[in-house]
């Protein structure tokens, strides 16, 4: 019997290997899997939104395993003319990610990726026209990108959910958006021509606010001197009223002292620089304390 018990055990591990890949699979991170029997979903693994792990796996012998990508699939639209609100044509080519998110919706809408991208590439190419219809050339060309792929991005994620394909858009993105070559000079006059009339407007409201704050400030100007002119008016007439009280106290004390005081005082004024011609009478009386302490 000995010669037969190492075909017996060959026969064995064959038949076990046999019996395992029809009752075992494993499940890689990057996956996630349905399990069929006779057609019908029996079980999901490693799903979105599932606490299932990925690795080893266990069916019936008579199961069917599909496996699905977990991560994020690229959808590629062609390339497409799209006409803008200012009636110019551009050439947009886009691309949306996106990921399976519930694989037994998404394999009993559409069962493989071939199918979904059929779906799937209808409604981009309707959120693009949508979207980009609305703005003029010179925003898609120029503007604000950023603002113009998000709202694609939510048109096409209300139309695969609409469509329960359960996938989820990821993000979209413009690849492209160019102006066609046999058009693309006159459209670029013309928008160098917008910039041009627009810093013109800029320039007119400029100068205008800046007549306005020159015209406010020379307003507030004469007003500030007029008040200050005023001001010191009023200073000056009390100071003078002062010095004329002062000096009419001084005049009723001390006359003779007072005129003498006044005397040298003109003299200062008179002869100051130095250099001052007058031609006086010698007994002028302005040259009274010259000749006579006294002044006379």
């Amino acid at each position: 019997m000995g010669r037969f018990t190492l075909p017996i055990v060959v026969f064995i591990i064959f038949i076990g290997s046999l019996l395992a890949n029809t009752v075992a699979f494993s499940v890689d991170q990057r996956q996630q899997a349905l399990v069929l029997r006779f057609g019908k979903i029996v079980d999901v693994k490693h799903a979105w939104g599932s606490d299932d792990k990925p690795g080893l796996k266990f069916k019936m012998p008579w199961d069917n395993v599909v496996f699905f990508d977990r991560r994020n699939l690229m959808l590629d639209a062609p390339a497409k003319q799209i006409l803008a609100s200012d009636q110019e044509w551009l050439v947009v080519d886009v691309f949306a990610r996106y990921r399976i998110a519930d694989p037994l919706l998404f394999y009993q809408r559409v069962t493989t990726i071939r199918g979904a991208e059929m779906r799937m590439t209808p409604f981009l190419e309707a959120s693009v026209k949508s979207v980009l219809g609305s703005q003029n050339s010179t925003e898609i060309v120029s503007g604000h990108r950023a603002e113009l792929m998000n709202s694609i991005r939510d048109q096409l994620e209300s139309q695969t959910k609409d469509a329960n394909l359960g996938v989820e858009i990821i993000d979209v993105k413009i690849r492209r958006a160019d102006l066609p070559a046999e058009n693309a000079d006159k459209v670029f006059l013309r928008m160098i021509t917008e910039r041009q009339q627009e810093s013109a407007k800029i320039r007119a409201e400029g100068e205008e606010q800046a007549l306005e704050l020159r015209a406010k400030a020379d307003r507030e100007v004469r007003v500030i001197l007029a008040n200050a002119k005023e001001q010191s008016s009023k200073i000056r007439g009390a100071g003078d009223a002062e010095r004329n009280e002062i000096y009419a106290k001084a005049y009723s004390q001390d006359p003779e002292f007072f005129a003498f005081y006044r005397s040298m005082e003109a003299y200062e004024k008179a002869l100051a620089n130095g250099q001052t011609s007058m031609v006086l009478s010698p007994d002028s009386e302005f040259f009274r304390y010259f000749g006579d302490l006294k002044g006379k």
